[in-house]
């Protein structure tokens, strides 16, 4: 399965990195283009030069372990179609480029359902995909939810627990399957 990453679901650490992990896994192909790696870069200067700086490592890192998942649109595509918010054409000409199956977004209100499917996309929201992930493979999610966890807690000098940080993450269904 083919999935399109939107920069919403990439910027925040936790999500992204429990996303990633699934695709590591082997759960999904994920797929993005280079304007959603540099809507991520740019969001990251929002935590100053380093947060800038952490972004561009993690974007090249995620080029290098998935050299196939960018993805640039047919040129012209993005003139036929239509999504409420102008500035989110490019996330979906990049999935139809991609011939991805779905776009993982959090942004529903601007990807409706109806206009996916008329171009052979679902929408999906990152926690009830991580979640329907969890259900086919539990031990594997767990050991992820593992690995997010240890790397939070190193990196932020806290003691998180894995349901109040994936809850923090919006993702509270994935939060309770890895607590329970």
């Amino acid at each position: 399965m083919k999935l399109l990453l939107d920069t919403c679901v990439l910027y925040p650490t936790v999500m992204r990195e429990m996303l990633l992990g699934a695709a590591r896994l082997g759960h999904f192909t994920p797929l993005w283009s280079a304007r959603i790696l540099g809507e991520w870069e740019r969001a990251a200067l929002k935590l100053g030069p380093e947060g800038a700086a952490q972004a561009k490592a993690e974007t090249a890192l995620a080029r290098a372990h998935w050299p196939k998942a960018e993805v640039a649109p047919a040129p012209g595509i993005e003139t036929r179609l239509w999504l409420p918010d102008s500035a989110d054409i490019h996330v979906l000409a990049a999935a139809i480029a991609g011939h991805a199956d779905a776009i993982v977004t959090v942004n529903n209100k601007d990807f409706p359902r109806h206009t996916l499917a008329e171009e052979g996309l679902e929408r999906l929201g990152p926690d009830e995909l991580l979640y329907r992930f969890w259900l086919e493979d539990s031990a594997g999610m767990d050991a992820l939810g593992a690995q997010v966890l240890a790397e939070a807690n190193r990196l932020s000098g806290g003691r998180w627990e894995i349901r109040p940080l994936l809850k923090k993450a919006r993702l509270p269904r994935l939060a309770k399957a890895l607590a329970g």
